[in-house]
């Protein structure tokens, strides 16, 4: 059987901030869901435009107490069982998640667009979202499962020059991506989650203009392009996915793609930074892909 999926991050808020967030449906229209419906301890149920499968609530609650919540949610047609786990550390929470029922990477990437091959990437986004709401911080987005639609403005409080090298540069990027990148630095040149050895078809970099954009276009043709400008002393950033069918948008990409430019600001602004996720295990996942020590 495969292992669930599961992962750690570190939330800068005190522990009952964090359990409120996860438990009031007006905070969890705000992080989460288009719609939510919380009445404790029978109820627990989102849904929308934002959720995959989210035609109707699908979800049904099985604990939610001393700041541990779980619940059972049907994704196509597969029963898998959440769990959220909080504990405390001084002033600070440690959030640990689970989801059983996934399939393994391999699978997820053969079909990332799939309801099921998505988790990985809503929850990523989702909970992302979560931590920067409790600290404080405005979300990044929500993925409109509804819209072929795939552009993100954020600001990011730094100059453009140094959002840009943490773009253009492997080694940073690798810093606050979580995901080791290895690449050749110039038009023309592959780009690769991992190692450009072990990817047959890395993608290539096709646009890159010091200090103001770039961009990477993949084997199926989707292009992802970075631009940048001046904007208050910091940096106005653009993120555009293009170059799918709008018939069958790549959403889980992008709400990886989402989630990885909410860490690419916490990683700009954040005093100390240390990178969000403390622990990540994605069964079958090649090892050394994930870093997570934030060097």
């Amino acid at each position: 059987m495969t292992e669930p999926t599961r992962f750690q991050v570190r939330v800068r808020a005190p522990i009952d901030e964090v359990w409120h967030a996860l438990l009031d449906p007006g905070t969890l229209r705000t992080w989460l869901s288009e719609y939510a419906e919380v009445e404790l301890p029978s109820r627990y149920e989102f849904w929308g435009r934002y959720t995959p499968d989210g035609d109707v609530p699908r979800q049904r609650l099985l604990v939610a107490e001393d700041h541990v919540l779980r619940f059972a949610w049907t994704v196509a047609g597969t029963e898998t069982v959440v769990e959220f786990k909080l504990t405390e550390d001084g002033d600070s929470t440690s959030l640990s998640f689970s989801q059983s029922g996934l399939p393994d990477y391999g699978a997820m990437l053969a079909d990332p667009d799939s309801s099921l091959g998505m988790m990985y990437t809503f929850w990523a986004l989702s909970v992302a979202n979560l931590v920067d709401h409790v600290e404080g911080r405005p979300i990044t987005a929500r993925c409109d499962l509804t819209s072929p639609l795939m552009s993100e403005e954020l600001r990011i409080g730094a100059p453009r020059g140094e959002v840009y090298a943490s773009i253009a540069d492997p080694a940073v990027f690798t810093r606050w991506f979580g995901a080791r990148i290895e690449a050749e630095p110039r038009v023309g040149g592959r780009w690769a989650m991992g190692s450009l050895e072990k990817d047959p078809d890395p993608a290539k970099i096709v646009d890159l203009a010091p200090d103001s954009r770039m961009s990477l276009a993949y084997q199926d043709g989707v292009v992802a392009t970075w631009e940048l400008e001046d904007s208050g002393g910091g940096t106005r950033l653009t993120f555009v996915q293009s170059g799918f069918s709008e018939e069958n948008p790549p959403y889980g990409s992008w709400m990886g793609w989402l989630s990885g430019l909410a860490e690419l600001r916490r990683f700009h602004e954040i005093d100390s930074w240390l990178p969000l996720w403390a622990d990540v295990h994605l069964e079958g996942m090649p090892e050394g892909l994930i870093t997570l020590d934030g060097k």
